[in-house]
């Protein structure tokens, strides 16, 4: 039987990860490991100034005090896996809010499957687009996203992971019906463009505070209209290959010969 680890970065309790759980329990063992709070925008960061405890919720099910999704694959695949019986795929999500463009940066759902694939392990991220956090905050049954990721999920697990090591799939879910979707398209990452969304606040002590907002989706258009916003907004599910390989290839003779 097939093995799959799901992590998240809203929470044990988020309505995504119960929706990921179940769509992907018909296709083999899952064990659960999610972070006990939200921690959305924490990127990839690993607790290294406090101990961490794992605690079982349920059966293979388990929650990380005060963890990150990092620390949350970090742990349990040193802990509840055996060296030799790694889980063959990591999914991270279903998360409520988009991960494109730069924010995968930023994201604690990419963070984990980026954490997966630097331990050996195959790893998808994927991430419900929210054009109303509303609707998707008030019974939103992630329809498109079960069938998606069940589906990619089930083609990896009888053939094999389509990317080399150190590289993990990104996936968007348009907030739209199975009946309205387009298909999927592989898009490359997109140019996000950010604004400055930070309120000053004041609290009953006369203390300042600041409070960052959600960013609209705003991004520059593509030449080609492949990024991952444009598939988005045309109603596809977005897949994108993501490699940790962050060296700027094309300027190493450019930085040779400013060096010199």
């Amino acid at each position: 039987m097939k093995h799959i680890l799901i992590t998240n970065d809203d929470g044990y309790e988020s309505a995504g990860l119960k929706a990921l759980a179940e769509a992907l329990s018909p296709l083999g063992k899952i064990t659960v490991v999610a972070p006990a709070t939200e921690k959305s925008a924490c990127g990839h960061s690993l607790t290294l100034t406090r101990p961490l405890r794992l605690v079982n919720v349920d059966d293979d099910f388990y929650k990380v005090d005060d963890g990150t999704p990092t620390d949350c694959v970090f742990v349990s695949l040193n802990n509840l896996f055996k060296e030799d019986k790694k889980p063959d795929l990591v999914v991270s999500g279903i998360n409520i809010g988009s991960n494109m463009g730069e924010d995968i940066t930023y994201s604690g759902t990419a963070s984990a499957a980026m954490e997966a694939v630097l331990q050996g392990v195959p790893a998808i991220a994927i991430s419900q687009v929210c054009n109303d956090h509303n609707t998707i905050n008030n019974g939103w049954d992630f329809a498109l996203a079960k069938k998606s990721i069940h589906d990619i999920v089930k083609k990896i697990l009888e053939g094999s992971f389509p990317l080399d090591k150190r590289k993990f799939l990104n996936i968007n879910i348009p907030q739209t019906s199975i009946e309205e979707c387009k298909g999927m398209r592989i898009s490359k990452v997109g140019y996000r463009e950010y604004g400055n969304d930070t309120q000053r606040h004041v609290n009953p002590r006369g203390e300042e505070y600041y409070w960052i907002g959600i960013h609209p989706l705003i991004w520059k258009k593509s030449e080609d209209s492949s990024c991952d916003f444009e598939t988005i907004k045309e109603n596809y599910v977005s897949i994108t290959p993501i490699h940790l390989d962050m060296t700027s290839h094309n300027d190493i003779d450019i930085l040779k010969e400013w060096l010199n």
